[in-house]
């Protein structure tokens, strides 16, 4: 059992932290009164077939809760996102960020968002993976940071728990999928990373968040995978019992 203990180390700890307070000074307290984005029909409206359109659509949902200017960021599709990659770094493009599933780049003024066709298929991946990519339009596109950051890409991630989108994005932070056909009894499991956060961390900043938003219990924790779930539980009994200034804890010592 963690008991009262923080589910990350030091480290850990103290950046998460310390970028949770850096997004309120930087995106103001607005984004912590607004309904935490669910896997529902109310935030995500029937049907979706995979489609250009769809995807286009979903971006631009996700966009509106995220806060991010859709009317200025384009969206692309590509079957090859590492060889698409390397054709980008080709290009004279001033800002480029790559997903772990996507990618983000500025040229000419505007963004652009391509997406790997293999991911269209789960919209709960897909959903993930444009939060994260609109993430970086919102730190890299908006110059709120150098895309050449060094923890740009964690940063992304725990940026879309902040923007109300970390229920996807913990969810797809680790997965089990099985090799082999449904029904082969041969066969081993996989594991899929989604994103630059640990469960762990995606729990303890989900902990973080639902402190700052006054919620000791919040009832949308129902909607996380089990893993980030508890690990979210037992990061909001630690704030719970731990000497707190402005709403977090304070900076553990280093060691």
């Amino acid at each position: 059992m963690l008991g009262h203990r923080c589910p990350v180390g030091p480290a850990e700890q103290a950046w998460i932290q310390e970028s949770m307070r850096w997004f309120t000074a930087q995106f103001g307290d607005g984004p912590l009164t607004r309904p935490v984005v669910l896997p529902t029909r109310e935030f995500f409206p029937p049907p979706f077939s995979g489609s250009d359109e769809d995807v286009r659509a979903a971006v631009r949902r996700v966009a509106g809760y995220m806060g991010a200017d859709v009317t200025a960021i384009t969206v692309a599709f590509t079957s090859d996102l590492a060889d698409e990659q390397e054709r980008m770094r080709l290009l004279p493009v001033s800002r480029q960020a790559r997903g772990a599933a996507g990618l983000y780049q500025q040229h000419d003024g505007r963004g652009v968002l391509t997406f790997d066709r293999s991911n269209v298929a789960d919209p709960a991946v897909l959903l993930a993976v444009i939060a994260h990519e609109l993430g970086h339009a919102r730190l890299v596109g908006e110059h709120r940071i150098s895309a050449d950051r060094k923890d740009q890409e964690p940063l992304t991630d725990l940026l879309t728990v902040y923007l109300g989108m970390g229920i996807f994005t913990a969810n797809a932070a680790f997965d089990f999928s099985r090799t082999g056909p449904p029904a082969a009894r041969v066969g081993g499991w996989r594991t899929n990373r989604l994103g630059y956060l640990t469960e762990q961390m995606f729990g303890y900043g989900l902990a973080c968040y639902a402190r700052l938003r006054g919620e000791p219990k919040p009832a949308w924790a129902r909607y996380l995978d089990t893993n980030p779930r508890v690990y979210m539980k037992h990061g909001l009994a630690y704030i719970a019992h731990a000497e707190c200034d402005d709403g977090l804890p304070a900076a553990p010592p280093p060691g």
